[in-house]
């Protein structure tokens, strides 16, 4: 079925994949589709983002005529996937935290996790360890407020960075650890930020280019791009305009969930 290519997120942070899918799909035409109402999810109960994650996927893929869904939230995936899967009848691309790579990447075995708390604490993180990084320590970090400073940042104004050097000192207080895993899709935005506020180098590791190439499979006759791409919200926002705009994206269009 041909048709765009549609990204989802709670915010801006999905973002950070249309870089890499319009890398490797530049002929593809893209819509950017965010529950920005409701943001942040990661402080949000389960049981709630469950049934809104899937009312407002279901009312944007409706709205975009998709040929493939990015849920480019490391909360709705690690949380939702199996249900939007289950209702869905378009593929469905998921983000998880990169602790794969960012496993055999590590020289010193002690890695960080830099998510939103749900992120952090849900038990398919837990399984990701598990399976691929059993031999390492892993140094779980909650990082909501970074959530916020990202869409200040991709809104025109600067983000804070005494709140992101205190939301990152308990890894960089860590002498051994050499990387992190950006578990949220916002937090590459903020890459250059968050490499300055530690005191050494350390290697950021996130999914973005791994969401790209799985999209790649999936997709399978996507439609190509006339002009600059669509976008959806679930609230007008002008600092979100901005964001979308910087990304190529077109004024967006209130998205109605039922």
């Amino acid at each position: 079925m041909s048709g765009p290519i549609l990204i989802f997120d709670s915010g801006v942070g999905g973002l950070s994949v249309v870089p890499p899918l319009r890398h490797r799909l530049p002929n593809a035409a893209l819509v950017y589709a965010c529950d920005n109402a409701m943001l942040p999810y990661g402080t949000r109960p389960d049981d709630w983002l469950v049934t809104r994650i899937l009312a407002v996927c279901e009312a944007a893929v409706a709205a975009s005529g998709c040929c493939a869904l990015v849920v480019a939230c490391n909360t709705a995936s690690t949380l939702a996937l199996d249900a939007l899967r289950a209702h869905l009848t378009v593929p469905v691309v998921g983000t998880v935290p990169a602790i794969k790579p960012a496993a055999a990447m590590s020289v010193s075995r002690h890695i960080g996790l830099l998510a939103t708390s749900a992120t952090v604490a849900r038990p398919y993180t837990d399984r990701l360890i598990e399976t691929f990084a059993a031999d390492c320590r892993v140094t779980r970090v909650a990082a909501d407020p970074l959530v916020h400073e990202t869409e200040r940042l991709l809104a025109g104004d600067e983000p804070d960075p005494s709140i992101i050097e205190a939301v990152t000192a308990p890894l960089w207080q860590e002498s051994d650890l050499d990387t992190v895993v950006l578990g949220c899709t916002h937090f590459p935005l903020l890459g250059e930020r968050l490499a300055a506020a530690f005191p050494r180098p350390v290697r950021l590791v996130d999914s973005s280019d791994a969401i790209a190439r799985r999209t790649v499979q999936v997709a399978r006759d996507p439609a190509t791009r006339a002009g600059r791409d669509r976008s959806l919200a679930t609230s007008p926002d002008a600092g979100l305009s901005r964001a979308l705009a910087g990304f190529g994206f077109d004024e967006p269009q209130l998205l109605i969930v039922g």
